[in-house]
């Protein structure tokens, strides 16, 4: 197959051009984990309206205070769930490996929500060498959705010849 005019196979990409790559900072880390989640609203809802107590256990004061900004807060609430659960499957464990409350979704004015772990998910985190979080979330009338990828460190670059 031929490449247009100026344009070079990737397989031809020489160490000086992936060192100059590197250096302008366009280099992203490894793919640590990926973790999505779906929650029912209406489940959650009912789940709420039998245990209210549960709220507390499950959400940072932060997330229950955003979440009551809105006239109906269980969207907000079971986007939240979803990202704890999420980042947990991101990391490689289930529910138990450390409290729904050491996840946290922050949200800072108009930017985009963002995932600050605390206690025995930080530690789990550091140890699976993650240094990054993606998170995106959405919720219709029915299910709300989260997707968490973790991200490592950028892994060395190397030329076609295998040197660095």
């Amino acid at each position: 197959m031929s490449q247009p005019d100026g344009a070079a196979p990737l397989r031809t990409l020489t160490a000086e051009a992936a060192r100059e790559l590197a250096d302008g900072g366009t280099r992203r880390g490894t793919v640590v984990g990926v973790g999505i989640d779906a929650v029912d609203l209406d489940r959650f809802r009912r789940v709420l309206g039998r245990r209210a107590h549960l709220v507390d256990r499950l959400f940072t004061a932060g997330e229950r205070t955003y979440a009551g900004r809105a006239a109906d807060p269980v969207p907000r609430l079971c986007t939240r769930f979803a990202a704890k659960e999420a980042a947990m499957k991101a990391l490689g464990v289930g529910l138990g490996a450390f409290r729904l409350v050491d996840v946290e979704v922050v949200r800072t004015g108009l930017a985009a929500p963002s995932l600050v772990l605390h206690g025995a998910a930080l530690e789990r985190a550091h140890r699976a060498g993650v240094v990054r979080w993606h998170l995106s979330l959405s919720h219709t009338a029915v299910v709300a959705l989260a997707v968490v990828v973790a991200e490592g460190s950028p892994a060395p670059v190397t030329a076609p010849d295998g040197k660095p």
